[in-house]
């Protein structure tokens, strides 16, 4: 009896040490998550806030525009945030506005800044090496590696409705659900069909994979990732919520 009420003694002392350290662990990761994740917001903020386009350079003010967007929603997000996932969302949404203040110092032949964290979707897709085009339902959709009036929406490259899609600086975000009420999903793919893979096809995208093996894995990580992002601004699908849904970059590194 003294024997089994020893090994249960031991046992008992044995999971309080083992719940204490897990819940000290939780404790730091969740810290250490808030901390990268205010340090990115408040850098995008800085960036945006100090920097301002000319009025004639319409790429500039465009990609300024869309990293004001994400700064927004990343202080609306980060206002809620109570879990290491919420705080993860907040730091994607972040590194997105960074991405998009970088293409904005490009278009205005400044240099682009320090590195951002990578995120794998746009890792993987790569980037428009030569300028694209078609003809989509009596409409033309043009890509170029290097902004201009005409191509004035940068892209920072991740997935549409599942499909890679090179980062750069296009005539129109045809990967905005809004583009097209409903049907918006639909014109994204036939833009992904009559433009994209062809890109790929032929050559015009450095650094990209369009194999099946490459998009599986991408789907994968987005899926991890809209599971950590848990619903909000861009939980959910590829179109879900914002420009950039849940699938579309898929967590960063």
């Amino acid at each position: 009896m003294e024997l089994w009420l020893t090994l249960l003694v031991v046992a008992i002392v044995v999971i309080f040490f083992v719940v204490q350290s897990n819940k000290k662990r939780a404790q730091a990761e969740l810290a250490d998550a808030e901390a990268e994740a205010r340090r990115l917001y408040e850098r995008l903020g800085g960036q945006t806030m100090n920097l301002v386009a000319p009025g004639d350079n319409l790429p500039a003010g465009q990609a300024l525009a869309d990293a004001g967007e994400r700064y927004t929603a990343a202080g609306s997000q980060l206002e809620s945030a109570r879990t290491i996932n919420q705080y993860r969302l907040v730091a994607e949404t972040s590194i997105e506005g960074l991405l998009y203040v970088r293409a904005a110092r490009t278009a205005m032949d400044l240099d682009p800044g320090p590195e951002v964290p990578s995120l794998v979707g746009k890792r993987r897709t790569g980037a428009l090496t030569e300028p694209v085009s078609a003809e989509v339902e009596g409409r033309t959709y043009t890509g170029s590696p290097d902004p201009s009036d005409e191509n004035r929406h940068y892209y920072p490259g991740g997935r549409v409705d599942g499909r890679p899609v090179p980062a750069g600086w296009y005539n129109t975000p045809w990967w905005q659900p809004a583009l097209a009420g409903a049907a918006g999903v639909f014109v994204g793919m036939m833009v992904f069909d009559a433009m994209i893979a062809p890109a790929y096809a032929m050559g015009a995208v450095e650094g990209g994979d369009q194999s099946g093996g490459e998009a599986g894995g991408d789907a994968g990580d987005a899926g991890a990732d809209g599971g950590d992002a848990g619903g909000g601004d861009y939980g959910g699908g590829d179109f879900g919520g914002g420009d950039f849904g849940g699938g579309d970059f898929g967590g960063f590194e």
